[in-house]
């Protein structure tokens, strides 16, 4: 195995961090929100081993957080999905019914609909290192099925531009500026495969386009672009691939507020994640239940993990 899993899915949520803080004038603050949502989903299906949306829906209600279903937040709901992505990676028809089921809570927009299972496909071959750069396009079409949407027309596009070796430039002129989130996930495919190897250079040829992404009518593009760049690249190259720098930048000493919380909890939970998908258990929750039986668990016994493999304690 080239990366450890868990090495995958910290990549993955921290690349969804760094792609989003280092997107030129930064403003969105419904960005905060979809962060804080994704949070509790990864953290329910921890709880749970498995999707449960009443959960993840009480917990937002706990939390105070409503979303509005709005221009802004629709296109960012596709980052709100991966911690589902990250957890059914191994099982394409569970990944695709579980990622359009948590979707239906923001967006019914067929395009983000589409990004959502290409992005969350793309990031399943990364997981489980089936991912072939010349046939990736093409078997995420074959995945997303019949459909109207533009994203298809678009990713061949990049495809065939990829296989041209064309350049940033080039491929922002021939992509469609009308579709403008086709055009964008479009474009963080191309700067996720064209430097497949190097995470610091894909993301920052994502958002390093603040002048372009100015010109025109959608202030959340870069952050967007960014973002996807970042989670699809990180889950490829793990946190093995992303910059000490930009980790320490990430650090709780120079975080914003938002960031830290994010950041410190993104950590752990990917490692929890890890563990619940694999069938690890941590016996010190339940060390109450053991007392009332009369046995008294030392120090040592309450580290103890209970391991199994996958749908032998529990079936997702």
């Amino acid at each position: 195995m080239r990366h450890s899993l868990v090495s995958r899915f910290r990549g993955t949520l921290l690349g969804v961090l760094l792609g989003q803080s280092l997107a030129k004038d930064y403003e969105s603050q419904s960005c905060f929100s979809l962060s804080k949502v994704a949070v509790l989903g990864t953290e329910s299906l921890i709880t749970l081993g498995k999707l449960d949306l009443n959960d993840w829906l009480e917990r937002q209600q706990q939390k105070s957080l409503h979303l509005d279903t709005n221009d802004d937040v629709s296109p960012q709901a596709i980052l709100a999905t991966i911690p589902v992505a990250l957890f059914f990676h191994e099982n394409k028809i569970k990944l695709r019914q579980n990622l359009l089921r948590v979707l239906k809570i923001w967006a019914n927009d067929p395009v983000i609909q589409d990004a959502t299972l290409a992005v969350g496909y793309a990031i399943a071959q990364s997981l489980t290192e089936n991912l072939e750069p010349r046939t990736l396009i093409p078997q995420i079409i074959s995945f997303l099925g019949e459909t109207s949407t533009p994203l298809p027309e678009q990713l061949l596009k990049v495809n065939d531009l990829l296989e041209q070796g064309a350049g940033l430039e080039r491929v922002q002129a021939e992509l469609s500026q009308e579709e403008k989130w086709s055009n964008a996930i479009a474009m963080a495919f191309y700067c996720f495969l064209s430097t497949l190897e190097d995470f610091r250079l894909a993301v920052l040829r994502a958002t390093d386009n603040g002048d372009v992404w100015r010109q025109d009518a959608w202030p959340l593009r870069s952050q967007i672009i960014g973002a996807i760049t970042g989670a699809l690249s990180g889950a490829y190259n793990s946190t093995a691939g992303i910059p000490v720098k930009w980790q320490v930048s990430l650090s709780p000493a120079n975080s914003t507020a938002w960031e830290l919380t994010s950041f410190s909890q993104m950590l752990k939970l990917a490692d929890a994640l890890v563990a619940v998908w694999s069938g690890v258990y941590s016996i010190a929750p339940y060390s109450s239940e053991f007392q009332k039986e009369g046995f008294v668990m030392s120090e040592e016994q309450a580290l103890l993990c209970v391991y199994a493999a996958p749908r032998v304690i529990r079936s997702r």
